[in-house]
């Protein structure tokens, strides 16, 4: 069953998460137009990708132009990078209930190990998948640290390119 921006509104109110959902008229399927949507940089706008660390999901929350780097995921499990796979679209949807391209970073049917890349802090507010590719959320990194439970992390490895 996929899961609308009702279903994260839903969440929102019955766990008192700070957070607002904005339903946009516009489709917002890239950075550049979710920044442009809501007239912020693109360094505002959150990615939430889902990946398989020897085959359990693990959620990467990241700013939206960062390429997030399967090394530091699989060091803080103990595994090898080629261990830790981008979900496709079908294993995206099993176990977030939304579709690629519009996951929350919370309110998902479980909540998996997130871990939250530490350049997300360096903003009051920033805009994640809001359920659907007209909608974002509107949070501050520390209540999606909060709700998640999430790790601060550095996700993009910068040191060992």
């Amino acid at each position: 069953m996929m899961l609308t921006p009702d279903d994260l509104r839903a969440f929102i109110e019955k766990n008192n998460v700070d957070a607002q959902v904005i339903v946009l008229p516009v489709a917002t399927p890239t950075v550049e137009d979710a920044a442009q949507a809501v007239g912020t940089s693109s360094s505002q706008i959150v990615k939430s990708l889902l990946f398989l660390a020897d085959e359990e999901p693990v959620l990467a929350v990241a700013c939206g132009k960062d390429r997030i780097d399967r090394r530091p995921i699989g060091r803080h499990f103990g595994i090898g990078r080629k261990r830790v796979k981008m979900a496709d679209a079908d294993a995206v949807l099993k176990f977030s209930g939304y579709p690629i391209g519009a996951v929350p970073p919370f309110g998902l049917p479980e909540q998996p190990v997130t871990l939250i890349d530490v350049r997300l802090f360096e903003h009051e507010v920033v805009y994640a998948g809001g359920g659907d590719i007209h909608a974002l959320i509107k949070v501050h990194p520390r209540e999606i640290e909060r709700v998640t439970h999430g790790i601060r992390l550095d996700l993009l490895n910068l040191g060992e390119r």
